[in-house]
């Protein structure tokens, strides 16, 4: 197979990256990076090097001696983009390329200064999980090949960049009034890894190797919330390892940006709903943090083995979060994840071969497969074989399945082939291929139960016959069996209902997103007007795609919700990001046909 990812036009005939040297010149008035990227090869090559592009211009390719190389770009492919042709000459070992890239560009989105939390700067990030580092960079845009780089990234001041990168220093930049950051990553990470962004940041320190960056106005709710960030690491480390990466620093991003987190090596990209004033969310950064392990130390080869990334690093975040908190956190977790799981299947319909671990996503959008589904899923297969091989046996599996495939990028297969290499017969026993290749969820899927779930679940059905929770009980609660006990109430509920959960609860003045964008959905499937002034003002600030989708779809069940969100949709979409309006627009293209009435 000369293409190893499908939603690649790289070759593995012809020569791989092995390192990238960048210089960006961030263009905020143009919506647009001007850049020029040296690809060192691993070996010295010649023919054709076929690259990744989404929408760049090309201005010209180079030898090192300045020679031009030829080049030519394909016609658009849908998904891909357009394949860059180069044709090197003989023993070519590196070649410079010069490109532009377009204001509609994927990965990138550019943030007025009204949509910061200071109003007075533009601000920049990107976002270049699953294939949208082609839409930034000319390169070979798979996870099969793996890269290390040096940036020089010159923006106007007084702005400052970060990255996915090791800062090395700065500069006074070419241009009047612009400074130049200098960064270097030296361990080979997959391209959909390589992020940057551009804003008014200030940082504090939470521990000699970690950091939390932000605009100045949020910067010290940050990292009073992330606090504890050194502990998680610690622990991380006793389960799986060192930490590899040098720092932990974290960068929270306004609320435009379309996930919970995103797991950039050295500098993880975080939602500023997390800052919950009640540290009640940080398991996110557990999750995030995780994936140092088992997500880019070791890396799905292509979005189609996906659940590698996510289905493992799910199962290790509830590892980290049970040496901290106890069992019962952990429990508490594996249920809210269960009602995710359901709702994905319902979303998909559970025969959908989208359901497998494994899958095909042969003409298939990865942003359009993207789901719970390999977080979940893969987190109870996991979950599954730990308790079939036992937790000292798996726990050893795991830090030599880190060890043995450490800074490379594999496929489902693999896993399984050194999962039986050292459990045998563990797989065969669990139904392994079943997991993998099959849809649904199998019926001997693990199941996670407390006494606590089981009093919420029987409260929470009790509703229709007028039993409440009472003071006590609400005040004992935590943020999580808060939420459980949401989810499980029935839905629609009639205004005296909503009315006392409003007046009880005080949900609309949630800090905790979870919690409140639960509460907003029983409000909008219940037609209850109360709330729809707090479901506008949420969905024109936060653009993360977790809460947008449930809350439109909540939106969806009666004329009057459905104008509502006809109306909140015409006035935020501007501001979500292109992921995020995608996401919104098919489920509102669900939605009946008619017109609505006046909200």
């Amino acid at each position: 197979m000369t293409r190893p990812d499908l939603h690649s036009f790289a070759d593995s005939r012809q020569p791989r990256t092995r390192h990238l040297d960048l210089k960006l010149d961030v263009d905020f008035d143009h919506h647009i990076l001007k850049g020029e990227v040296r690809l060192v090869l691993q070996n010295r090559g010649s023919g054709p090097l076929d690259l990744d592009t989404k929408g760049l211009t090309i201005r010209s390719a180079t030898a090192p001696d300045g020679a031009a190389i030829p080049f030519e770009l394909s016609e658009e492919v849908p998904i891909l983009g357009r394949c860059l042709r180069l044709t090197l000459p003989e023993g070519t070992e590196a070649v410079t390329l010069s490109f532009t890239t377009s204001p509609e560009a994927v990965g990138l989105q550019w943030l007025e200064p009204a949509q910061t939390e200071g109003k007075d700067h533009p601000y920049l990030f990107s976002q270049c999980q699953a294939i949208h580092a082609r839409t930034v960079i000319p390169l070979q845009d798979t996870p099969a090949f793996r890269v290390t780089y040096h940036a020089e990234v010159t923006v106007p001041e007084p702005l400052a960049a970060v990255m996915s990168a090791g800062p090395s220093g700065t500069r006074a930049g070419p241009g009047p009034g612009t400074r130049t950051f200098l960064f270097d990553m030296p361990q080979r990470i997959p391209p959909y890894l390589m992020a940057l962004a551009v804003g008014n940041l200030s940082s504090r320190d939470l521990s000699p190797r970690s950091r939390v960056w932000s605009e100045p106005q949020t910067v010290g709710a940050a990292a009073w919330e992330f606090a504890g960030v050194e502990e998680m690491i610690r622990t991380a480390e006793a389960l799986f390892g060192p930490y590899e990466w040098d720092r932990y620093d974290m960068l929270v991003l306004p609320p435009s940006f379309p996930y919970g987190g995103m797991e950039n090596p050295r500098m993880t990209f975080l939602t500023p709903t997390l800052l919950a004033g009640d540290r009640s969310l940080v398991d996110v950064v557990g999750h995030e943090l995780a994936h140092s392990w088992t997500g880019y130390l070791v890396t799905n080869a292509t979005a189609e083995h996906f659940w590698l990334n996510e289905g493992i690093t799910t199962w290790a975040e509830r590892r980290i979060l049970q040496a901290l908190r106890g069992e019962e956190e952990a429990i508490l977790s594996w249920a809210v994840g269960e009602k995710a799981l359901a709702t994905e299947f319902e979303r998909f319909g559970a025969d959908s071969p989208l359901t497998k671990l494994r899958t095909d996503l042969s003409g298939v959008d990865p942003d359009d497969a993207y789901s719970s589904i390999p977080y979940e899923k893969g987190a109870r297969f996991l979950a599954l074989l730990e308790k079939t091989a036992g937790r000292p046996a798996f726990d050893r599996f795991i830090r030599d399945y880190i060890g043995r495939f450490r800074f490379t990028s594999i496929t489902s297969e693999e896993f399984l082939t050194f999962l039986n290499e050292k459990l045998p017969g563990v797989a065969e026993s669990v139904g392994a291929e079943a997991w993998l290749y099959g849809t649904g969820l199998p019926a001997n899927a693990p199941v996670f139960r407390s006494r606590a779930l089981e009093e919420l679940a029987e409260l929470a059905s009790a509703w229709p016959t007028g039993t409440r929770p009472s003071p006590a009980q609400v005040a004992a609660w935590r943020p999580a069996e808060m939420l459980i006990y949401l989810q499980k109430l029935p839905r629609p509920l009639d205004t005296a209902s909503c009315d006392w959960l409003e007046e009880n609860l005080k949900l609309s003045s949630r800090g905790n997103y979870e919690i409140l964008v639960e509460w907003l959905c029983i409000g909008a499937s219940s037609n209850y007007a109360p709330a729809f002034a707090r479901m506008r003002e949420v969905l024109v600030r936060v653009g993360r795609m977790k809460y947008l989708r449930p809350l439109y779809k909540a939106l969806g069940a009666h004329p009057r919700t459905r104008a509502l969100a006809r109306s909140v949709f015409a006035e935020a979409s501007p501001r979500y990001h292109v992921l995020s309006r995608r996401a919104v627009e098919a489920v509102m293209e669900k939605y009946p046909g008619e017109t609505g009435h006046g909200v």
